[in-house]
C-alpha cells in the first residue's frame, strides 16, 4: 500500500536535537524556533525529539505519578498541537510532535502527533512499550498505549511514529512496515544515567545499530531524533540520525544542540524490497511463537 507519494522521489528530513528547560513555554518556543530552521533549509518533514516540552521527568521512581505533573500535562487537542498546526501550516513542513505527556480521559499517555502540512492533525500515536528501570521509571507516568500502530498517510508519504523504548522490539516496526509504512520516525529521549554502568556495552551504539537493522528488514528509512543535555543526573547523547532502507547512515548529530538535515530516495526502499523479497519471502505461519505469552528466552 503507498500513501500518496509525490511525483518526484527525494525527501528532505529535518531531525531538531535539543535540550530540554524546566519551562514548557520555553522548550516549546525553541522547538518552534528551530523546526522553522529545519523548514527554512528545505525540510519537507520535522521531527521533535520524545517529551520534549518537558524535562525528562521519568527519571524519578514515583508510585504517584510524580508531584508535578499537572503542570506538564497537555491535552489533545491543546496548546502544544495549536502551535505545531501553526508551525506546519506557515512552514508548509509535516511536523511530526516528538511526543508530550498527555492527559486523555481513559488516561495519562506518552503520546506523538502528526500534522499535515496544511496544518491539519492527522492522528496521534500513544506509546506501546513503556519500560521500567532505573533512570526511566515510565510505567509510573504513562498507560501503554491504546492506538495501535499507525501509518499516516501524508504529502511525504505513509509515515509511521514509534517513540524510544518502542525501538527495541522488531514487532513494532514490522507491524508498521505491513500496514504500508514508508517511513519510521523515533523520537527518543535516551542517554546514559550516573552511577549505571553500562555493563552489556555501549548504549549508543545498541541503539543507533537495533534501528538500523529495522530499516534493513523492513526496507524503508528510519529516522531517530534524540535530546541532548544533562538532567538530574542523566546526560542525553543525542546522535540523532538518518538511514536509508538498507540501514545506511545519510546524517548523523553530534551531542549538542542542532538540525539534522538528510536528503532521502524514497524509491530506493522499493529497489531493496524487490531485490531482496523480505516480504514476499515470509512465514507468517511459523511465527505464532513471537505472540504466544507465557514464553522465555
Amino acid at each position: 500500500m503507498r500513501y500518496g507519494m509525490p511525483s518526484e522521489s527525494k525527501l528532505r528530513v529535518g531531525l531538531v536535537q535539543m535540550a530540554m528547560a524546566s519551562d514548557p513555554s520555553d522548550n516549546l518556543r525553541k522547538a518552534v524556533r528551530m523546526a522553522e530552521e529545519a523548514a527554512r533549509r528545505g525540510a519537507r518533514v520535522v521531527c521533535l525529539p520524545e517529551l520534549f516540552t518537558t524535562p525528562y521527568f521519568p527519571r524519578e521512581e514515583d508510585p504517584e505519578g510524580g508531584r508535578e505533573r499537572g503542570a506538564l500535562l497537555n491535552t489533545i487537542p491543546g496548546l502544544v498541537t495549536e502551535t505545531l498546526s501553526d508551525l506546519a501550516m506557515r512552514t508548509g513542513s509535516v511536523v511530526i510532535g516528538g511526543s508530550i505527556y498527555e492527559a486523555a480521559d481513559s488516561g495519562l499517555y506518552n503520546t506523538a502527533t502528526v500534522h499535515e502540512a496544511d496544518g491539519r492533525l492527522l492522528g496521534r500515536y500513544r506509546k506501546v512499550h513503556i519500560p521500567h528501570d532505573e533512570g526511566f521509571w515510565e510505567q509510573h507516568y504513562f498507560k501503554p498505549g491504546d492506538t495501535g500502530f499507525q501509518v499516516f498517510p501524508s504529502s511525504v508519504g505513509g509515515i509511521s511514529v514509534l517513540i524510544c523504548y518502542d525501538q527495541w522490539f522488531p514487532e513494532a516496526a514490522r507491524c508498521s512496515a505491513l500496514l504500508g509504512a514508508e517511513i519510521i520516525f523515533y523520537p527518543t529521549a535516551l542517554g546514559t544515567v550516573r552511577g549505571v554502568e553500562e555493563a552489556e556495552g555501549s548504549w549508543q551504539e545498541a541503539w543507533e545499530t537495533v534501528m538500523r537493522g529495522h530499516a534493513i528488514a523492513n526496507a524503508l528509512p528510519v529516522c531517530a531524533v534524540n535530546r541532548v543535555g544533562s538532567e538530574d543526573g542523566s546526560d542525553f547523547f543525542g546522535g540523532s540520525f538518518v538511514c536509508d532502507a538498507f540501514g545506511r547512515i545519510v546524517a548523523r548529530g553530534g551531542r549538542g544542540e542542532e538540525v539534522v538535515l538528510a536528503d532521502l530516495d524514497m524509491e530506493h526502499g522499493k529497489r531493496v524490497r524487490e531485490g531482496w523479497r523480505f516480504f514476499p519471502n515470509r512465514r507468517p505461519e511459523c511465527y505464532g511463537a513471537i505472540v504466544r505469552k507465557g514464553l522465555s528466552p
